[in-house]
């Protein structure tokens, strides 16, 4: 039997892209940004058990904000820095898929 001591590894950072049709006509390269593949305990708790209905909207937001990194593992969004809106949907939502899809 595996023992979940095996399992367990440090977090690597992951590359996610947004490639859709609306982000190709303002960025024909697409973007990239990175996660952890693995979370802190305390987010994955918050985005397992949520549900993507807007009383929770504003709350998973800045979750995922500290989740949306850059190549070094840094937030992207730190020292007064935001993305546009539509952008940072965006990564909410691919935060938000990418950490589901891990449990």
């Amino acid at each position: 039997m595996t023992q979940l001591k095996e399992l367990a590894t440090k977090p690597q950072l992951v590359k996610v892209t947004l490639e859709d049709a609306d982000t190709l006509k303002d960025y024909p390269e697409g973007l990239e940004f990175f996660v952890w593949d693995k979370q802190p305990l305390e987010h994955f708790i918050k985005i397992a058990t949520s549900t993507q209905d807007a009383n929770n909207y504003p709350e998973m937001v800045e979750l995922c904000a500290a989740m949306v990194l850059d190549d070094a593992g840094e937030p992207v969004m730190q020292d007064g820095l935001v993305l546009p809106g539509g952008i940072m949907l965006k990564c909410v939502n691919k935060v938000y898929t990418n950490v589901r899809r891990t449990w």
